[in-house]
């Protein structure tokens, strides 16, 4: 068994850690962790929204629509994505929210992975978002 392997399902592993499958908070000897990339398996209700805009970003990231419809909010911009396959990419430096319009799934990269970006959820819980 090669411990720089891991196998396993999208779904069923980021519920585990609100929907991240990669990135700089995974434990060291995991092959998930990385400080290069982070990725998110992102599954939302209808109405799920961002809880505070991201501000200062330092990071580059791709959103991909699996299913649904979901909401990308940027500095006078909004962006609709509602057909499996859009996508929206923005880099360093672009401020963000998001809103789920109905249930959907997203696929997020966001490079490089970096610590900074976790908001309190109502009852004191970091989301990392």
């Amino acid at each position: 068994m090669n411990d720089s392997v891991y196998v396993g399902k999208a779904g069923k592993d980021a519920a585990l850690d609100r929907g991240w499958l990669l990135g700089h908070f995974k434990d060291a000897g995991d092959p998930r962790h990385s400080e290069d990339v982070e990725i998110k398996w992102g599954v939302h209700p209808p109405g799920d929204e961002r809880l505070e805009w991201v501000k200062g970003e330092h990071r580059t990231a791709l959103l991909v629509l699996i299913s649904g419809r979901f909401r990308v909010e940027l500095p006078g911009r909004s962006v609709l994505l509602e057909e499996q396959g859009d996508y929206v990419v923005w880099g360093r430096g672009v401020d963000h929210s998001w809103v789920a319009e109905e249930e959907s799934v997203v696929l997020t990269v966001r490079w490089p992975s970096v610590p900074g970006y976790a908001v309190d959820e109502p009852g004191g819980a970091k989301v990392r978002g």
